[in-house]
Protein backbone atom coordinates (compact mmCIF):
# COMPACT_ATOMS: atom_id res chain seq x y z
CA UNK A 1 0.00 0.00 0.00
CA UNK A 2 1.35 3.43 -1.02
CA UNK A 3 -0.07 6.80 -0.01
CA UNK A 4 0.23 9.44 -2.73
CA UNK A 5 -0.90 13.05 -3.02
CA UNK A 6 -3.84 13.97 -5.20
CA UNK A 7 -2.68 14.83 -8.71
CA UNK A 8 -4.19 15.33 -12.15
CA UNK A 9 -4.08 11.58 -12.82
CA UNK A 10 -6.04 10.61 -9.70
CA UNK A 11 -8.26 13.70 -9.53
CA UNK A 12 -11.10 12.37 -11.78
CA UNK A 13 -11.43 9.22 -9.66
CA UNK A 14 -11.12 11.22 -6.44
CA UNK A 15 -13.94 13.48 -7.59
CA UNK A 16 -16.09 10.35 -7.97
CA UNK A 17 -15.10 9.02 -4.52
CA UNK A 18 -13.44 6.01 -6.20
CA UNK A 19 -16.85 4.92 -7.51
CA UNK A 20 -16.64 5.79 -11.18
CA UNK A 21 -18.94 2.85 -11.92
CA UNK A 22 -21.77 4.23 -9.75
CA UNK A 23 -24.83 5.62 -11.53
CA UNK A 24 -25.59 7.62 -8.36
CA UNK A 25 -22.21 9.34 -8.50
CA UNK A 26 -22.66 10.10 -12.20
CA UNK A 27 -25.81 12.08 -11.35
CA UNK A 28 -23.67 14.81 -9.80
CA UNK A 29 -21.73 15.55 -12.98
CA UNK A 30 -18.72 17.76 -12.33
CA UNK A 31 -20.05 19.33 -9.13
CA UNK A 32 -17.56 17.66 -6.81
CA UNK A 33 -14.63 18.52 -9.07
CA UNK A 34 -15.77 22.14 -9.03
CA UNK A 35 -15.71 22.01 -5.23
CA UNK A 36 -12.19 20.53 -5.30
CA UNK A 37 -11.00 23.28 -7.67
CA UNK A 38 -12.62 25.91 -5.47
CA UNK A 39 -11.17 24.70 -2.17
CA UNK A 40 -7.70 23.59 -3.28
CA UNK A 41 -6.29 27.16 -3.37
CA UNK A 42 -7.71 27.58 0.14
CA UNK A 43 -5.87 24.62 1.62
CA UNK A 44 -7.80 21.48 0.68
CA UNK A 45 -5.47 18.47 0.81
CA UNK A 46 -6.12 14.91 -0.31
CA UNK A 47 -4.24 11.65 -0.42
CA UNK A 48 -4.96 8.42 -2.25
CA UNK A 49 -4.08 4.91 -1.10
CA UNK A 50 -2.85 2.73 -3.98
CA UNK A 51 -2.03 -0.95 -3.97
CA UNK A 52 1.13 -2.47 -5.43
CA UNK A 53 -0.47 -2.48 -8.88
CA UNK A 54 -1.27 1.23 -8.59
CA UNK A 55 -5.02 0.75 -8.20
CA UNK A 56 -6.60 3.39 -5.93
CA UNK A 57 -8.28 1.80 -2.92
CA UNK A 58 -8.82 4.59 -0.42
CA UNK A 59 -8.82 8.33 0.05
CA UNK A 60 -8.65 10.99 2.72
CA UNK A 61 -9.53 14.66 2.34
CA UNK A 62 -8.75 17.35 4.89
CA UNK A 63 -8.65 21.13 4.93
CA UNK A 64 -8.08 24.07 7.27
CA UNK A 65 -10.84 24.12 9.86
CA UNK A 66 -11.46 27.76 8.91
CA UNK A 67 -12.63 26.52 5.49
CA UNK A 68 -14.60 23.53 6.83
CA UNK A 69 -18.13 22.91 8.07
CA UNK A 70 -17.17 23.26 11.76
CA UNK A 71 -15.97 26.13 13.93
CA UNK A 72 -12.33 26.24 14.99
CA UNK A 73 -8.95 27.90 14.64
CA UNK A 74 -5.48 26.66 13.71
CA UNK A 75 -6.54 23.06 13.01
CA UNK A 76 -6.97 20.83 10.01
CA UNK A 77 -10.31 19.02 9.64
CA UNK A 78 -10.71 15.53 8.20
CA UNK A 79 -13.86 15.71 6.09
CA UNK A 80 -13.75 12.12 4.91
CA UNK A 81 -11.82 8.87 4.99
CA UNK A 82 -13.06 6.30 2.51
CA UNK A 83 -11.49 2.88 2.02
CA UNK A 84 -12.93 1.36 -1.11
CA UNK A 85 -14.33 -2.11 -0.58
CA UNK A 86 -13.09 -2.46 3.00
CA UNK A 87 -14.71 -1.68 6.34
CA UNK A 88 -11.28 -0.83 7.68
CA UNK A 89 -7.85 -1.30 6.20
CA UNK A 90 -4.23 -0.27 5.96
CA UNK A 91 -5.16 2.57 3.64
CA UNK A 92 -7.43 3.92 6.35
CA UNK A 93 -4.72 3.95 9.00
CA UNK A 94 -1.88 5.04 6.74
CA UNK A 95 -3.97 7.80 5.17
CA UNK A 96 -4.86 9.23 8.56
CA UNK A 97 -1.25 9.12 9.71
CA UNK A 98 -0.04 10.76 6.49
CA UNK A 99 -2.65 13.50 6.83
CA UNK A 100 -1.62 14.19 10.43
CA UNK A 101 2.06 14.36 9.46
CA UNK A 102 1.21 16.72 6.61
CA UNK A 103 -0.93 18.95 8.86
CA UNK A 104 1.87 19.18 11.42
CA UNK A 105 4.30 20.22 8.68
CA UNK A 106 1.84 22.90 7.60
CA UNK A 107 1.85 24.34 11.12
CA UNK A 108 -1.49 23.02 12.36
CA UNK A 109 -1.96 22.96 16.13
CA UNK A 110 -4.14 19.87 15.93
CA UNK A 111 -6.45 17.70 13.88
CA UNK A 112 -10.22 17.53 14.01
CA UNK A 113 -12.55 14.94 12.52
CA UNK A 114 -16.14 13.84 12.72
CA UNK A 115 -17.39 10.35 13.42
CA UNK A 116 -20.63 8.43 13.93
CA UNK A 117 -21.67 6.66 17.10
CA UNK A 118 -23.10 3.85 14.99
CA UNK A 119 -20.79 1.05 13.81
CA UNK A 120 -20.31 1.90 10.16
CA UNK A 121 -18.63 4.54 7.98
CA UNK A 122 -16.51 7.21 9.77
CA UNK A 123 -16.80 5.47 13.14
CA UNK A 124 -16.04 7.73 16.10
CA UNK A 125 -14.60 4.75 17.96
CA UNK A 126 -11.96 4.29 15.24
CA UNK A 127 -10.67 7.83 15.72
CA UNK A 128 -10.68 7.40 19.50
CA UNK A 129 -8.39 4.40 19.16
CA UNK A 130 -5.93 6.69 17.40
CA UNK A 131 -5.74 9.42 20.01
CA UNK A 132 -8.80 11.56 19.28
CA UNK A 133 -11.32 12.60 21.93
CA UNK A 134 -14.93 13.72 21.58
CA UNK A 135 -15.37 17.46 22.13
CA UNK A 136 -18.89 18.04 20.77
CA UNK A 137 -21.93 16.09 19.60
CA UNK A 138 -24.96 16.56 17.42
CA UNK A 139 -27.41 13.76 16.75
CA UNK A 140 -25.46 10.58 16.04
CA UNK A 141 -22.32 12.48 15.04
CA UNK A 142 -19.36 13.26 17.28
CA UNK A 143 -16.79 15.98 16.69
CA UNK A 144 -13.34 14.68 17.59
CA UNK A 145 -10.06 16.43 18.32
CA UNK A 146 -6.39 15.52 18.55
CA UNK A 147 -4.09 18.37 19.69
CA UNK A 148 -0.53 18.70 18.44
CA UNK A 149 0.27 21.72 20.63
CA UNK A 150 -0.49 22.68 24.22
CA UNK A 151 -2.42 25.79 23.15
CA UNK A 152 -4.59 23.99 20.57
CA UNK A 153 -8.26 24.81 21.06
CA UNK A 154 -10.96 22.19 20.38
CA UNK A 155 -13.45 22.81 17.57
CA UNK A 156 -17.23 22.76 17.86
CA UNK A 157 -20.22 22.14 15.64
CA UNK A 158 -22.06 25.16 14.31
CA UNK A 159 -25.53 25.34 15.83
CA UNK A 160 -28.65 25.99 13.75
CA UNK A 161 -29.33 29.71 13.78
CA UNK A 162 -32.68 31.48 13.92
CA UNK A 163 -32.43 32.65 10.32
CA UNK A 164 -35.67 31.80 8.53
CA UNK A 165 -35.90 30.08 5.17
CA UNK A 166 -37.27 32.17 2.32
CA UNK A 167 -40.64 30.81 1.19
CA UNK A 168 -42.87 31.71 -1.73
CA UNK A 169 -46.58 31.82 -0.80
CA UNK A 170 -48.89 29.49 -2.69
CA UNK A 171 -46.13 27.08 -3.66
CA UNK A 172 -44.38 24.11 -2.08
CA UNK A 173 -40.98 25.34 -1.01
CA UNK A 174 -37.95 23.06 -1.33
CA UNK A 175 -34.66 24.33 0.09
CA UNK A 176 -31.44 22.37 -0.27
CA UNK A 177 -28.20 23.25 1.52
CA UNK A 178 -25.21 21.70 -0.23
CA UNK A 179 -21.51 22.03 0.56
CA UNK A 180 -19.82 19.89 -2.08
CA UNK A 181 -17.41 17.92 0.11
CA UNK A 182 -19.53 14.74 -0.03
CA UNK A 183 -20.93 12.94 -3.04
CA UNK A 184 -23.96 11.82 -1.02
CA UNK A 185 -24.96 15.43 -0.39
CA UNK A 186 -24.48 16.28 -4.05
CA UNK A 187 -26.64 13.34 -5.14
CA UNK A 188 -29.41 14.49 -2.77
CA UNK A 189 -29.19 18.04 -4.15
CA UNK A 190 -29.39 16.88 -7.75
CA UNK A 191 -32.36 14.62 -7.06
CA UNK A 192 -34.16 17.34 -5.10
CA UNK A 193 -33.64 19.80 -7.95
CA UNK A 194 -34.76 17.34 -10.61
CA UNK A 195 -37.86 16.10 -8.77
CA UNK A 196 -38.88 19.65 -7.84
CA UNK A 197 -38.77 20.63 -11.52
CA UNK A 198 -41.26 17.86 -12.33
CA UNK A 199 -43.98 19.83 -10.52
CA UNK A 200 -43.45 22.98 -12.56
CA UNK A 201 -44.45 26.29 -10.96
CA UNK A 202 -46.15 24.52 -8.04
CA UNK A 203 -42.75 24.07 -6.40
CA UNK A 204 -40.18 26.75 -5.60
CA UNK A 205 -36.71 25.20 -5.41
CA UNK A 206 -33.76 26.98 -3.82
CA UNK A 207 -30.23 25.74 -3.40
CA UNK A 208 -27.98 27.37 -0.82
CA UNK A 209 -24.25 26.96 -1.44
CA UNK A 210 -22.46 26.31 1.86
CA UNK A 211 -18.96 25.81 0.46
CA UNK A 212 -18.17 29.14 2.10
CA UNK A 213 -17.37 28.80 5.81
CA UNK A 214 -19.26 32.04 6.55
CA UNK A 215 -22.44 30.62 5.01
CA UNK A 216 -22.28 27.54 7.24
CA UNK A 217 -21.92 29.88 10.23
CA UNK A 218 -24.79 32.05 8.98
CA UNK A 219 -27.24 29.14 8.91
CA UNK A 220 -25.66 26.56 11.19
CA UNK A 221 -26.16 24.08 8.35
CA UNK A 222 -23.90 22.50 5.75
CA UNK A 223 -25.88 19.76 3.96
CA UNK A 224 -29.63 19.66 4.59
CA UNK A 225 -32.95 19.35 2.76
CA UNK A 226 -36.21 21.07 3.71
CA UNK A 227 -39.75 20.89 2.34
CA UNK A 228 -42.00 23.73 3.51
CA UNK A 229 -39.64 24.39 6.39
CA UNK A 230 -39.60 20.80 7.62
CA UNK A 231 -36.27 19.00 7.46
CA UNK A 232 -36.18 15.79 5.44
CA UNK A 233 -33.85 13.16 6.87
CA UNK A 234 -31.41 11.95 4.27
CA UNK A 235 -28.15 10.33 5.47
CA UNK A 236 -27.74 8.17 2.38
CA UNK A 237 -28.96 10.10 -0.69
CA UNK A 238 -32.74 10.35 -0.73
CA UNK A 239 -34.31 8.28 -3.50
CA UNK A 240 -36.21 10.16 -6.23
CA UNK A 241 -39.28 8.05 -5.49
CA UNK A 242 -39.35 8.93 -1.81
CA UNK A 243 -38.78 12.61 -2.43
CA UNK A 244 -41.44 12.64 -5.16
CA UNK A 245 -43.97 11.23 -2.66
CA UNK A 246 -43.04 13.84 -0.03
CA UNK A 247 -43.35 16.75 -2.43
CA UNK A 248 -46.43 15.29 -4.13
CA UNK A 249 -48.34 15.17 -0.85
CA UNK A 250 -47.56 18.84 -0.24
CA UNK A 251 -48.54 19.81 -3.77
CA UNK A 252 -51.88 18.00 -3.36
CA UNK A 253 -52.67 20.25 -0.39
CA UNK A 254 -52.25 23.47 -2.34
CA UNK A 255 -55.53 25.31 -2.78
Amino acid sequence: MRIVDLDEETKPLFCQCLEEYSSDVKETGDRRCRWVDRLTPRGLRAKIARDDAGTPGGLIQYLPVEESTVEGTGLYFIACIWVHGHEQGRGNFQGRAAAEEDARALGAKGMAAWGLWLPFWMKASWFKRHGYRTVDRTGIASLLFKPFAADARPPRWFRRTAKALVETPGRVNVTCFVNGWCTAGLVTAERARRVSSEFGDKVAFREIDTAEHATVAEWGLADALFVDGKRVMTGPPISPERFRRIVGKRVARLS
